[in-house]
């Protein structure tokens, strides 16, 4: 493992510590809504300045972007980028579906990416040009043609409720089409599972860049395509992301592009 994703993966183990120790104690936290759907707690907060603290450890320097803390400038040549907590909703219903999820981005490039769940206590990580992993074993996309007999990974625009109309329409283009489609509630970890085999494709509208940092490398690594729905590498600005083995990376694009508005067409 590269010294630098050792690094993130103590500082994702010690958020990790954090969520767990208020998993049975979720009814004693103090929640605060930032906009709609959007949920926050003391615990967000907690792991994510434990990651930052280990970081800074290593990397004084570096910049960080933060779901909660917001931008730390640095050296802009390398960026950090951190959600504490992605699925903080299933966390607060006590689903056992999140994650930690760190980035690092050097020159505006995914250098090296850790997502942990610490329910599961699995560890998925990657370095750019090294592979994918989870816990210590190398993973890789499916190999399945197509979108026959597939499982398909998403997520609703719930942030987004004007996007509704046009993400109803791309489900039932892509429904028929495939085995399943699953909606867990943590793009970090859907990214992870379709690294690993998991899932054999993804799509989402309007995710945040520390939604998807880290999974996007996930994915690249284990062999696998993430692009916009116009097929672009500007997901981590549009929000907007397809993923998948080629042949279902492009079966998706085809699918859902007749459904595009133009707004998700930028």
């Amino acid at each position: 493992m590269h010294p630098t994703v050792n690094i993130a993966t103590r500082a994702a183990r010690k958020a990790g510590d954090i969520i767990l120790r208020y998993h049975n104690q979720i009814d004693l936290l103090t929640i605060e809504n930032k906009a709609i759907n959007d949920f926050v707690s003391e615990v967000d907060q907690a792991a994510e300045s434990a990651i930052i603290d280990e970081i800074k450890k290593s990397f004084p320097n570096h910049s960080i972007t933060g779901e909660e803390s917001g931008e730390i400038v640095g050296d802009e040549d390398f960026r950090w980028i951190i959600d504490p907590l992605d699925g903080t909703t299933n966390y607060l219903h006590g689903f056992p579906q999140y994650a930690v999820s760190i980035a690092l981005y050097e020159k505006n490039v995914a250098s090296h990416a850790v997502v942990y769940d610490p329910f599961k206590e699995e560890l998925f990580t990657a370095s750019k040009g090294g592979g994918a992993f989870l816990n210590d074993q190398r993973i890789r996309v499916t190999d399945t043609h197509g979108l026959e007999d597939t499982l398909i990974g998403t997520g609703f625009p719930f942030k987004s409720p004007q996007h509704l109309d046009a993400y109803l329409d791309m489900f039932k283009a892509i429904h028929p089409k495939v085995s399943g489609v699953r909606r867990a509630g943590s793009a970090a970890l859907d990214l992870a599972y379709l690294a690993a085999g998991r899932l054999d494709g993804f799509w989402e509208i309007g995710l945040n860049i520390w939604d998807i940092a880290a999974g996007s490398l996930l994915v690249k690594e284990a062999g696998g395509f993430i692009g916009d729905f116009s097929g672009r590498e500007k997901f981590l600005d549009t929000g907007n992301v397809v993923a998948g083995n080629q042949s279902v990376y492009k079966e998706l694009l085809k699918t859902i592009h007749p459904h595009l508005t133009t707004q998700l067409q930028r």
